[in-house]
């Protein structure tokens, strides 16, 4: 069986992901870095960009996320994140929806947010 890593990602509302992951890279302040089974501990700060979780060399999953922290530990990976979004063609029409509501109620941090979603969503 291949090595894996717990990986979590939690946001203030909800758990978005629980499972294990063959690796997770994920956008921190100073770069982009990656978490492998058996990784040395770390604390990083995130910045808003798009953690990737890879089973079998394969990316299963894209979550944006606006900013949070990982927190890296040898058998698992957790991240705390501010905002996230799944980035899956399904999930597209809802994130429009949730834009058009943030628009009209003057929240710009979470349009801006949104809209990173949806480019993200189209690359």
């Amino acid at each position: 069986m291949a090595d894996t890593t717990a990986f979590e990602l939690v946001t203030p509302a909800r758990v978005m992901i629980s499972r294990d992951a063959g690796m997770v890279v994920a956008p921190g302040v100073e770069g982009l870095f990656g978490v492998l089974p058996r990784h040395a501990p770390l604390i990083s700060t995130l910045q808003r960009g798009v953690v990737e979780v890879y089973d079998n060399g394969q990316v299963t999953d894209r979550i944006m996320v606006d900013g949070g922290i990982a927190d890296v530990a040898e058998d698992r990976c957790t991240i705390l994140a501010e905002r996230a979004e799944k980035l899956d063609a399904g999930n597209q029409a809802a994130v429009e929806a949730q834009l058009q509501a943030a628009k009209d109620n003057g929240q710009d941090s979470v349009v801006d947010f949104l809209e990173a979603v949806l480019v993200a969503l189209k690359a």
